[in-house]
């Protein structure tokens, strides 16, 4: 569970104070896929870092697990990192000389994982993203759907209480971008994984279940989504997809 109350962040740029976030409060519950949805600018990337561990506000109070992250020391904050939160960004980020899985791998190779738990363990994971039969192809032997896939293997491969993606079909074509969101909603459906999704637009947050509007550094307003729109399916209007949802 994520809860965070009045947060601020607030950049010194030169002689001006730029307000990042101005009072942010949410909460997420376990199993819950939510976007936060702003345009450029809004404070969404920032929010993300600060929810990840990644940057600390200038004030309020963030709880993870019912543990306040404030209160972590650097140590306590990098295991928060390393086995609660799997990141995938928009930028795929991986390592052009390794291949998939060794990229995988990554995250378990300073944690005293065995060398045969970590081949295992990453192997599963690019089985559950479809790569199966590509674990050792390089990033540049992938179309950027498939590093996108083997950056969201790399975010399972520790087992993460909660997904935080940020942008991640920025890069990709509208079909393949629905690919990785289809992988997401399976994640959510059938392993309960929290996925928090932070995006710009309007379509990609409606596959999603509740969204976090925010802009100019604060949550406008929030809404459910009663029926989330399936990835892949045809590019319908959302009203139909609604009606159908409710003729099943």
């Amino acid at each position: 569970m994520i809860e965070v109350k009045d947060l601020t962040k607030i950049y010194q740029v030169g002689d001006m104070e730029v307000h990042a976030l101005d009072g942010v409060s949410m909460k997420i519950d376990d199993g819950e896929m939510v976007s936060i949805m702003g345009p450029s600018g809004s404070g969404k990337s920032t929010l993300m870092a600060i929810l990840g561990c990644l940057d600390i506000p200038t004030s309020g109070r963030y709880w993870i697990d019912g543990d306040e992250v404030e209160k972590m020391n650097e140590d306590e904050q990098a295991f928060i990192r390393a086995h609660k939160i799997g990141f995938v960004f928009q930028q795929f980020n991986l390592l052009p000389r390794t291949d998939a899985l060794e990229n995988v791998m990554l995250p378990m190779i300073y944690d005293g994982t065995s060398s045969k738990e970590r081949i295992e363990r990453a192997t599963e994971a690019l089985e559950i993203v479809g790569l199966g039969e590509r674990i050792h192809h390089h990033p540049n032997q992938l179309s950027g759907g498939q590093q996108q896939r083997v950056a969201i293997a790399r975010a399972l491969v520790n087992q993460p209480s909660i997904l935080l993606a940020d942008e991640p079909t920025g890069n990709l074509d509208s079909k393949t971008g629905a690919e990785i969101i289809a992988i997401f909603q399976k994640l959510h459906r059938e392993r309960h994984q929290t996925v928090v999704y932070v995006t710009h637009d309007a379509f990609t947050a409606r596959h999603t279940e509740r969204i976090i509007h925010i802009a100019d550094g604060k949550v406008q307003r929030e809404e459910m989504v009663p029926h989330p729109l399936v990835a892949g399916a045809s590019h319908r209007s959302e009203d139909a997809a609604a009606n159908d949802a409710e003729e099943a």
